[in-house]
């Protein structure tokens, strides 16, 4: 995968508006600036999800098009919600009602 040149070129950006810009993704500046943060983490985990699904495509071109497809959909995640309600990093995530399981012969003294 390292043999595409816009991977190359990707590892050149080092902002959210870099990263929206080089895909020619139109983007409200106010919704980066609050969530820029968010928004990359989201992208990430989207690429992480579809490359553990093994359904990265191997051509160049349809490859840059599922990155920019994520960029966009990560970036409109956060034009419909928030931070709070997408819960992206685990520190919104820890105040959350936890269940843990107990067997019946360790609550019997078995």
């Amino acid at each position: 995968m390292s043999d595409f040149e816009f991977i190359e070129d990707l590892e050149e950006l080092s902002s959210a508006e870099e990263f929206l810009e080089y895909f020619e993704i139109e983007f409200d500046p106010k919704v980066v600036m609050v969530n820029r943060l968010h928004i990359m983490q989201r992208y990430h985990d989207y690429l992480q999800k579809m490359e553990k699904a093994g359904n990265l495509p191997e051509d160049e071109a349809a490859l840059k098009d599922a990155y920019h497809q994520m960029l966009g959909q990560a970036y409109q995640d956060f034009v419909e919600s928030d931070a709070l309600t997408e819960k992206v990093f685990k520190v919104f995530r820890m105040h959350e009602p936890q269940t843990t399981f107990v067997p019946l012969d360790q609550l019997l003294g078995s």
